[in-house]
């Protein structure tokens, strides 16, 4: 199961940001937005036993009214998926393409 969310997760990356590569790092993958520039890395997944994490580099400055990001770090901020169904339920797609921005302007 975790890996079909891991698989489902990787898609909706490349649907959001096509030229996007994979890079694996810290134990799970990275996403960047632009191949070979560490800098344009705005999310990672990262699968576990239980659950897998989706996780926003600067996640810390995404709207999130409906409280769905979990962490208290000084910039990321991540989802905990335990299922197939919490991609729509939580959102992840408009997470995604929020983080997408947030990297392409980093004020």
């Amino acid at each position: 199961m975790m890996d079909e969310i891991v698989a489902r997760l990787k898609a909706l990356a490349l649907s959001v940001a096509p030229e996007a590569v994979f890079v694996g790092k810290y134990g799970g993958t990275m996403v960047e937005s632009i191949p070979g520039e560490p800098r344009s890395q705005f999310c990672g997944v990262f699968a576990h036993k239980d659950h897998v994490s989706l996780e926003f580099t600067n996640g810390a400055r995404l709207d999130d009214p409906g409280e769905i990001l979990e962490g208290r770090g000084k910039h990321r901020r991540h989802i905990k998926l335990a299922s197939l169904f919490d991609i729509e339920d939580k959102r992840c797609e408009d997470f995604l393409r929020r983080a997408l921005r947030l990297q392409a302007d980093p004020r």
